[in-house]
């Protein structure tokens, strides 16, 4: 009994021991659970810092976005408008030109000669007459260019054509 009683200790004694070193590995897994919720918790708290630091770049960058999309609508109306203002203007100038040819044609004069003056007198001396009678003020206007026009022959003179041209 004595062995029994002797190993009881033994076990008892080994039991304690185990019982001092579970509660020992136990305070130690206890403070580093507790260590590492610490730092899972450090972690939490750089991480809310960091999305917290990206969400003013973030907000910038949404911003520059919003006003380049402005932008780019802007310039969308700013050429259509240009667009338009070119074809007007286009327009305005093909009116110009055309109302400039009526106006032009507006300056044709027919004025007829006798077919024997011409021969006798000559042909600048009877368009000196010609201006002088009928343009008193053709001094101060542009020059004036002569064409020559046969008419049938049962009329007895030649047309002489004379048109101002505008030199601008």
């Amino acid at each position: 009994m004595r062995i029994f009683l002797a190993m009881l200790k033994m076990m008892q004694g080994i039991g304690n021991k185990l019982e001092a070193k579970m509660d020992n590995l136990q305070k130690t897994l206890s403070k580093e659970i507790q260590n590492i919720k610490l730092k899972q918790e450090e972690m939490q708290n750089t991480i809310t810092e960091i999305k917290n630091s990206l969400e003013a770049p973030n907000r910038r960058i949404q911003e520059a976005e919003e006003q380049i999309s402005k932008v780019e609508d802007r310039l969308v109306e700013i050429t259509d408008a240009e667009q338009k203002r070119e074809k007007r203007l286009k327009t305005n100038e093909e009116s110009l030109r055309e109302l400039w040819d009526n106006v032009k044609r507006t300056n044709i004069f027919i004025i007829g000669v006798p077919e024997g003056e011409e021969r006798e007198k000559g042909t600048e001396k009877i368009f000196q007459e010609i201006i002088a009678e009928n343009f008193p003020h053709m001094g101060k206007e542009p020059p004036t260019q002569i064409q020559e026009a046969q008419n049938k022959p049962k009329e007895e003179h030649t047309e002489t054509r004379i048109n101002q041209t505008d030199q601008n």
